[in-house]
C-alpha cells in the first residue's frame, strides 16, 4: 500500500495506536467517572464544556512555542502533560481541589497536543495518499483499542481508579517513543496570510465540533446511564465498537485517494445522521444502545478520512499549518463547548439526553454543506 511508504507518517501513527490504547484504556472512562464521583449529567456535561472553554483560551500559548521550538519537541511535552493528568483525576472526588488541579494540566496537555498532532500529521503528509493515511491511522487506533476497554473497565471495578489511571498515564507517556526518531517540523515566527487561510476550515471543525458533542460527548453520558453505570459493561461496549469498525477506516480513505471525495462525504454523512438518531431513539434500551455505539465505529470509519482530508491538504497548502489548526481546533471548542452547555440546560430543565444527542445533526448537515461546496469550487481534490 503506497500509503504506507511515508516512514514519517508512519511514526505517527504508531503512537496514535498507542496513545489510542491509553484512551481505550483510560480516556473512555473519564465523564463515566466523573459521573461514579457524585457529579449530575449536567455538571458533568457543564465540566466538559468548561474543559473545551480553557482550551480555546490557552490555545494562543501554542504558535510562539511552536516557533521557538518546533512541533515535535511541543508535541512530546503535551504528550507528557495528558500522561500526568490521568493520575490526578483518579483523586477527584467532587467540586475539590483535585478537580481543578486536573484542569490545570489537563488543559494544557490537550491544547498543546491537539494543534501540533494535527499540524504535525499535515505537514509529514502526502497530500495524494492523504485518506488512506488517515484510514490507517483510525483503523490502527481503532485495533489498538479494542481490548482496551474491556481491560479498562475490569481494572476500574477490581483494582479501583487509581490503579486504572495510573496504567493509562504510563501508556500515554510511552506513545512519544515512537516520535523520538520522526523529524521535527520548524514553525515560522511570522505568517502573513495564515488566519485567513484557515476561515474555511475553522467554519468546517465549528461543525464538526457541534456534531462531535452530541453524537460523541452526550452519547457517553447516555449510554453509561443506559448500561445502568456498569463500568463493565460500558467497556464491553466500547470495546465491541472498536472491533467492528478497524477496517472501514482504510477502506474509505482509499476511496477518497481514488477521487470519490463527494461520494464517500455523502456516504459518511447518511450513516452519521442514521447512527445519531438510532443513539437517540436507544435511551433506556441497553441492547439498542450497544448496537448503536457499535455502528459508531462506521461513522468514525467514515467520517474522520471524509472531513480531515480536505481539512489535512488545506493545511499544507495554507502559510503556516500551526496556525491553520490553532484556528480550526478553536472553531472545534466553540461548536462542542456550544453543545455541551445546550445539553446542560435541556438536561436540567428534564428534557431526555436523547434530545441533546440529536443537536449533532445540526453539525452533521452543516459539515455536508460545507465540504460539498468545497468540493464544488474544487478547493480540495
Amino acid at each position: 500500500m503506497s500509503f504506507f511508504g511515508n516512514s514519517a507518517i508512519n511514526r505517527v501513527n504508531v503512537h496514535y495506536a498507542i496513545q489510542a490504547i491509553a484512551a481505550g484504556a483510560g480516556g473512555v472512562f473519564i465523564l463515566a467517572f466523573l459521573l461514579r464521583a457524585g457529579f449530575s449529567v449536567p455538571a458533568t456535561l457543564v465540566i466538559q464544556a468548561g474543559l473545551v472553554a480553557a482550551r480555546f483560551v490557552v490555545r494562543p500559548i501554542v504558535p510562539p512555542l511552536a516557533a521557538r521550538f518546533g512541533l515535535k519537541p511541543l508535541l512530546i511535552v503535551a504528550i507528557l502533560l495528558e500522561a500526568a493528568a490521568y493520575p490526578i483525576l483518579s483523586l477527584v472526588k467532587g467540586p475539590d481541589l483535585m478537580l481543578f488541579l486536573w484542569f490545570a494540566v489537563a488543559t494544557p496537555g490537550s491544547v498543546i497536543y491537539w494543534t501540533c498532532f494535527h499540524a504535525y500529521f499535515a505537514s509529514l503528509g502526502d497530500a495524494e495518499h492523504r485518506g488512506g493515511q488517515i484510514g490507517a491511522r483510525e483503523a490502527m487506533g481503532a485495533l489498538s483499542g479494542i481490548l482496551a476497554p474491556l481491560v479498562g473497565g475490569w481494572v476500574l471495578v477490581t483494582g479501583g481508579p487509581v490503579i486504572l489511571f495510573a496504567a493509562a498515564g504510563c501508556l500515554q507517556a510511552l506513545s512519544a517513543l515512537p516520535l523520538l526518531g520522526g523529524p521535527n517540523v520548524r514553525v515560522a515566527r511570522q505568517a502573513p496570510g495564515a488566519w485567513r487561510a484557515a476561515r474555511l476550515g475553522a467554519r468546517l471543525m465549528f461543525a464538526d465540533g457541534i456534531f462531535a458533542g452530541g453524537y460523541h460527548h452526550v452519547w457517553m453520558i447516555a449510554l453509561f446511564v443506559s448500561l445502568s453505570e456498569s463500568y463493565t459493561a460500558y467497556g464491553a461496549a466500547m470495546a465491541l465498537a472498536a472491533a467492528v469498525g478497524a477496517v472501514f477506516s482504510l477502506l474509505i480513505g482509499r476511496h477518497i485517494d481514488a477521487g470519490h471525495g463527494r461520494r464517500a462525504l455523502i456516504i459518511a454523512t447518511v450513516v452519521s445522521i442514521g447512527v445519531v438518531l438510532l443513539r437517540a431513539e436507544s435511551m433506556n434500551l441497553p441492547w439498542l444502545a450497544v448496537t448503536a455505539n457499535a455502528l459508531g465505529a462506521l461513522v468514525v470509519g467514515l467520517w474522520a478520512p471524509a472531513l480531515m482530508t480536505p481539512v489535512y491538504n488545506l493545511a499544507k497548502a495554507s502559510p503556516c499549518p500551526l496556525r491553520f489548526h490553532v484556528a480550526t481546533e478553536g472553531g472545534w471548542d466553540l461548536g462542542c463547548g456550544a453543545v455541551c452547555l445546550a445539553a446542560a440546560a435541556m438536561t436540567a430543565a428534564g428534557l431526555p439526553l436523547s434530545a441533546s444527542i440529536l443537536l449533532g445533526l445540526i453539525g452533521a448537515g452543516a459539515s455536508f454543506a460545507i465540504v460539498w461546496r468545497g468540493y464544488a469550487a474544487k478547493q480540495w481534490a
